[in-house]
């Protein structure tokens, strides 16, 4: 929800900015130097071709509005993404009457880099453009405005209107931290070794599911994937399953917290691609031990909001 100072903001904020182009300055450039020669020699031949640049410059305005101002966008947000890694952002838009072109959507958000682009846009046909978009840091990101600009009808001026348009990003801790398994005897498994049958081993088949990244492209059952249009993975019986939950102690939110959260991101895609259960225990939320992509991006999602709710009121 927006504080008193965003919405003054908002109140205080122009409807619309205007920020001239490279070709747009050069455009400028030229109108004032024919300008003023007609204003020294009082040529009239001067005065027409003056009065034609600042029609063009006119018209850009108007035209430039009517393509703005009748658009609705709606964000389509990915299940999460991952920090200093790019990730689609999707943008669904609408038109209720006539047509809009050059469309450039980005998220008003500074600490969010990437912009998606549409040609045109006709009435009564919504348009999903995708933005490759990258966030710097770990945990949820509350995205309340869209900027959207256009560079219609001369490319001389980018017009640009601000959109409320409020939703929650779940961003990931970052990827790449290498780390090695935990020794079968190490405090973080807990419990029994259950079932000594398992999924993801080289006995007798399971059933197929949808493979996740990084895994072994060989288990993939081709006719079946041919047939539905996704990379399906063989699944097979494993035996020694091993439990394991990992824990992140409580620590200061800081670099130490965001190490720790990335270490046990790793070290859940590496024991889940073994084919163990895995669970969480990190700030006061639990999560009992589970296998699978699914299960995957609770423990994600939860690492990705540790430390932020007690900052929230």
């Amino acid at each position: 929800m927006a504080t008193w100072r965003e919405r003054w903001k908002r109140r205080l904020r122009p409807p619309r900015t205007l920020k001239a182009t490279r070709v747009g300055r050069t455009y400028l450039v030229l109108t004032v130097g024919i300008g003023l020669g007609a204003l020294n020699t009082g040529n009239n031949l001067l005065y027409l071709v003056l009065g034609f640049l600042l029609a063009i410059i006119v018209l850009s305005g108007v035209l430039s509005e009517r393509v703005i101002a009748d658009l609705k966008v709606r964000r389509v947000l990915p299940d999460g993404a991952y920090a200093g890694e790019p990730f689609p952002l999707r943008y669904e838009v609408t038109r209720t009457k006539g047509r809009a072109f050059a469309i450039r959507i980005a998220e008003a958000d500074a600490s969010l880099s990437g912009w998606a682009w549409i040609p045109t846009v006709l009435a009564g046909t919504p348009v999903v453009a995708r933005a490759d978009v990258t966030a710097p840091r770990r945990g949820p990101v509350a995205l309340k405005e869209l900027r959207i600009s256009t560079f219609f009808p001369f490319g001389l001026f980018e017009k640009t209107r601000v959109a409320p348009v409020e939703d929650t990003l779940v961003v990931w801790p970052r990827r790449g931290f290498t780390c090695d398994p935990p020794a079968a005897d190490s405090g973080l498994q807990q419990g029994e070794h259950g079932n000594q049958h398992h999924r993801d081993g080289a006995g007798d088949v399971q059933g197929l599911r949808e493979i996740g990244d990084l895994e072994d492209a060989r288990r993939v059952h081709w006719k079946k994937s041919a047939a539905v249009g996704r990379l399906l993975k063989v699944e097979r019986e494993r035996e020694d399953r091993q439990q394991y939950t990992l824990k992140i102690p409580d620590v200061t939110p800081g670099e130490a917290l965001e190490r720790a959260c990335e270490e046990t991101a790793a070290l859940t895609n590496r024991l889940l691609n073994e084919g163990n259960d895995v669970g969480l225990d990190a700030g006061g939320r639990k999560l009992r031990p589970g296998s699978g992509p699914g299960h995957e991006k609770r423990i994600l999602s939860a690492l990705a909001m540790l430390g932020f709710q007690e900052r929230s009121p």
